[in-house]
């Protein structure tokens, strides 16, 4: 229990900190969200835990803002916005592991003690590293496409829950899929095995989703003056 009750206090810490980001920095805040949030998630999910008998990994809910940030901005500033986030998001996890694996070819001194858990935590496989990297080029940007299609269809102030979970849900459906297949596909599991995986992936990231609904919600009435 003692994850679960943690779990639920690390996800309102999460969303208060996004609020507090955006309403500190605004729109600015948004895109440096976005990067952090990028590197942040792909840090937590080399970690694993244990919660009602399944194994997961971290990082859901830091990813998971990372849609609550790209709805916002297609909700307030557009989809041009919005793209403009996310390419920014996917140069930065770029950036962030083409650094870090060069870091980590350099020869440690012989009382070095910060190697080893680099190479743990930045030393990714090459096809998990890959499955991040794709899943979030394509589930982002459709996202962005469904929640400006949602928009359109449902374009009422109180129809925002239906943009916000419709877009994600099937964007982070199509995510789980690209980076379990790219990432745990070729590394033996049995059928069964990589289900589960994909299932409780799949599953997190939408109970982080309709749990930010409220968030953003709050978001979207932030004013400012250079608005």
């Amino acid at each position: 229990m003692f994850n679960f009750s943690w779990g639920v206090l690390f996800v309102i810490v999460n969303f208060a900190l996004f609020l507090v980001c955006y309403r500190a920095f605004g729109k600015q805040g948004l895109y440096a969200w976005v990067g952090i949030a990028t590197v942040l998630a792909n840090i937590q999910v080399v970690k694993t835990i244990e919660m009602f008998g399944f194994v997961m990994t971290l990082g859901n809910t830091m990813y998971g803002t990372i849609y609550l940030t790209s709805d916002l901005l297609n909700e307030k500033y557009g989809e041009k916005e919005a793209k403009k986030a996310v390419w920014f998001g996917f140069f930065t996890l770029l950036m962030t592991m083409i650094v870090m694996q060069m870091a980590l070819k350099f020869q440690p001194q012989a009382s070095d003690f910060g190697q080893k858990p680099m190479e743990d935590i930045f030393g990714l496989m090459p096809w998990i590293a890959l499955g991040s990297l794709s899943a979030y080029f394509v589930s982002q940007f459709l996202d962005v496409r469904i929640y400006t299609f949602l928009k359109k269809v449902f374009p009422a102030p109180n129809q925002l829950w239906i943009r916000n979970n419709g877009s994600t849900g099937i964007s982070q459906l199509v995510d789980s899929l690209v980076f379990c297949t790219i990432a745990f596909g070729r590394a033996g599991y049995t059928w069964e095995v990589w289900f589960e995986i994909f299932l409780t992936t799949y599953a997190i990231k939408f109970v982080i989703s309709m749990a930010s609904t409220p968030v953003l919600y709050i978001a979207r009435s932030f004013k400012f003056k250079s608005e």
